[in-house]
């Protein structure tokens, strides 16, 4: 769905902006509401600042958001920027303080950032902009549309007259808050900053060493705490040596945490502080502790994947979606082929390890935390503490990975239960074998699919039976559910998509581009599969999948819509600037994938060459997408970047095994990351489009191991239908 750039704001009904706030520090303060509550003036007393215009003519931009490396601390001030019609030498950048009264959601998740944000920090930018505007023409005695701005600057277009945006602030700070239909916002052709490339804010203070990162956070007369779990998931601490651990050097306190039943706020466990990160570790490996396990996790990774395979041929227990004459269509299929596609359990292996540090007095928690849902880690904490959630005060601190993973917020609730029980400052630090031990990981999943094609190779029938984890034993585990318009779904007439669901004790979550990250593996690299065995053009095949019309999703809530003619943009964009098709050495091949994940448009292909001994050489992967306007093409691209090296990485031999409910992998050389070399070129290409934008931390992702497996395919005859690539002898 298209939105005009030029339309006035007051076409845009989401949010709505509160009144400017009055005169602070000599300057423009204006704040914003982001909740989208109609009645502005009568919030605007209770509201901080959002906006400052200072004397001295420069900006002073809030990012609301958490930082995770994804850019949006300098992405979001720049949308302000843009439409208060400033320089970026004259902003300055401060992390938001946690307020939801005054900024809303705030949380870094699903690529929504940008997303969410775009309509109203443009609204905020405009109206700051319009303010000062009004106060210029009132000095002056002209009407304020014989004015323009440029740079921090009112202009008089006639005299040539200028006022500075600091000159008048505290004349505009007295003006009411305009009409939210007479502000006009930009159109892309205005624009100076969006879609320029900006360096991170951050960036200097990141290269410089300077404490940004939840892991850097000290307090006055600090303490290390760490926390030791039952290896299986949901047991509980039956006895300990803490009497023994409390006599060792540098150790202040250690003591047994009963957990309140939910692994996503507290799990039963030993705590021990000490007076520096070192002794705490070093007295752990003393600690002997007995484990009741009667009602822990008991999953075995292969025996799950043996009851999958089990149920390849059947229809699963629960219909998704059933349109036209599934059974009719095989039966008149020219040629039926069938696969089965696993992909396994992931860590998210963020760099730095779970941490937060945290500080409980007089009934009050304040936490120092690098977590991507502040408001809902206020949550969690108030209730492992059992006090008010307007008691928790959470400090946003710079993010070393997330990925997902600090979507959740366990480790927040076990360093103020820490606290709470010493009284004194600590900062909780998990160890990497922790990180890996404790995460809630990318569901496994396994996908038997099946499709007819007729005499001249196109697709007539489409059968993905999905079987899949579950929690709760009657809906799938978080990020583990499958979409009744999954792709392919809306473009094939006869369609059965149907769901099976085996329970886990394994806690499940959010990794980048939940869903799509394994469902493109397996449909995408299936769809490959089909065109070889109609003996047709991978993107011929794909081209003639999206000359279908758009359709919308099967049943409510069930997803973005697919536009078709955005899809087949990205889709030739990326094969000509590939060269799709062009003549290849012996043992190496291009790879072909799309998927429409995330609201996002990407297209990949990976050009590779592999050897009589299975070593892969990724040479180069032609990225490219529609996700709208970009904001900060650095960042952009960045991220893209981060994608590919991050996806290559996973299915090169990344994959997480469970026996007994016991996670065996621990550490780097258990787990190893895609290194340096490897690393293949990455071409970049963007459609910008004038839809509103959507993110593009998740959608670059997914396409990535179909690709590389349809290339591995061409190149050598073996079809990966398991990931990691490892499993088939393939490496690096």
């Amino acid at each position: 769905m298209s939105h005009s750039l030029t339309e006035p704001v007051g076409a845009i009904s989401r949010r709505q902006l509160i009144k400017l706030m009055g005169i602070a520090g000599g300057g423009l303060t204006l704040g914003f509401h982001l909740q989208g509550k109609a009645n502005t003036a009568a919030a605007s007393a209770s509201l901080n600042a959002y906006v400052q215009v200072l004397a001295d003519n420069s900006v002073v931009i809030a990012a609301k958001n958490p930082e995770i490396g994804q850019g949006v601390k300098t992405s979001l001030p720049m949308i302000v920027a843009e439409e208060l019609d400033v320089s970026w030498q004259q902003v300055q950048v401060i992390q938001a303080s946690i307020d939801q009264a005054l900024y809303g959601a705030q949380f870094a998740g699903g690529s929504r950032s940008v997303a969410s944000n775009w309509d109203v920090l443009r609204q905020a930018g405009a109206t700051a902009r319009a303010m000062l505007v009004q106060a210029a023409a009132e000095q002056w005695g002209v009407a304020a549309d014989s004015c323009h701005t440029q740079a921090g600057q009112v202009m008089h277009t006639a005299s040539g007259r200028s006022l500075s945006y600091g000159a008048l602030a505290q004349r505009a700070a007295n003006l009411p808050l305009p009409e939210a239909s007479s502000l006009v916002l930009k159109t892309p052709d205005q624009y100076k900053l969006i879609g320029q490339r900006i360096t991170g804010v951050d960036n200097h203070a990141l290269v410089t060493g300077q404490s940004l990162f939840g892991i850097d956070q000290t307090l006055p007369g600090m303490k290390y705490a760490v926390y030791a779990k039952c290896p299986a998931r949901g047991g509980l601490v039956m006895k300990a040596n803490t009497a023994a651990l409390k006599k060792l050097p540098g150790v202040v306190d250690a003591f047994v945490l009963a957990g309140n039943g939910d692994v996503g706020q507290l799990s039963a466990g030993v705590a021990i502080v000490a007076d520096s990160t070192w002794a705490a570790f070093a007295a752990r490996k003393k600690l002997q502790v007995s484990w009741d396990e009667s009602k822990a996790a008991k999953d075995d990774w292969q025996q799950l994947r043996q009851r999958a395979q089990g149920l390849s041929e059947k229809v699963g227990d629960s219909l998704l979606t059933q349109q036209g004459d599934v059974a009719a269509s095989f039966k008149k299929a020219d040629k039926t082929v069938a696969g089965f596609y696993t992909y396994p359990f992931l860590a998210h292996a963020p760099l730095e390890p779970q941490n937060c540090s945290a500080l409980v007095t007089n009934g009050r928690c304040e936490l120092w935390a690098p977590t991507q849902t502040p408001q809902y880690a206020l949550a969690a904490v108030a209730n492992t503490l059992g006090i008010d959630a307007k008691a928790v005060t959470i400090n946003q601190t710079r993010i070393g990975g997330g990925f997902g993973r600090r979507l959740m917020n366990d480790y927040c609730c076990e360093a103020a239960a820490i606290a709470q029980h010493t009284g004194l400052p600590i900062k909780l630090q998990w160890s990497r074998e922790d990180d890996t031990a404790f995460d809630f990981y990318r569901p496994a999943g396994f996908h038997s699919l099946r499709a007819g094609l007729d005499k001249q190779g196109k697709i007539i029938a489409w059968d993905d039976h999905f079987i899949t984890l579950t929690e709760d034993g009657k809906t799938p585990a978080r990020a583990a559910g499958l979409n009744s318009n999954e792709f392919p779904a809306p473009l094939i007439e006869h369609v059965r998509l149907s769901q099976s669901l085996f329970t886990t004790g394994i806690p499940c979550g959010w990794w980048r581009a939940p869903g799509s990250n394994g469902i493109a593996f397996a449909v995408q690299s299936f769809i490959h599969e089909l065109a070889h065995a109609a003996g047709r053009d991978h993107l011929e095949l794909l081209l003639e999948l999206m000359s279908q019309p758009s359709r919308p999703p099967a049943a409510e809530g069930a997803g973005s819509v697919l536009d078709t003619q955005r899809a087949a943009a990205v889709i030739k964009l990326a094969a000509s600037k590939a060269d799709w098709g062009k003549k290849m050495a012996k043992g190496s091949a291009q790879g072909l994938a799309f998927h429409f994940s995330h609201a996002g448009y990407f297209a990949e292909v990976a050009e590779l060459s592999v050897g009589d001994d299975k070593k892969i050489k990724l040479h180069k992967v032609t990225v490219a997408g529609d996700i709208g306007p970009i904001i900060n093409r650095s960042g952009a691209e960045n991220q893209v970047q981060g994608s590919i090296i991050d996806g290559y990485s996973t299915m090169l031999g990344l994959a997480v095994d469970i026996k007994a409910g016991r996670i065996q992998e621990g550490n780097f050389d258990q787990y190893p990351l895609l290194r340096m070399p490897h690393s293949p070129v990455i071409d970049m290409h963007f459609i910008e489009s004038d839809n509103p934008p959507t993110g593009v931390g998740e959608p670059a992702l997914p396409p990535l191991a179909a690709a590389v497996s349809n290339a591995l395919f061409t190149a050598s005859g073996v079809r990966v239908r398991e990931l990691p690539l490892s499993l088939a002898g393939f490496s690096v």
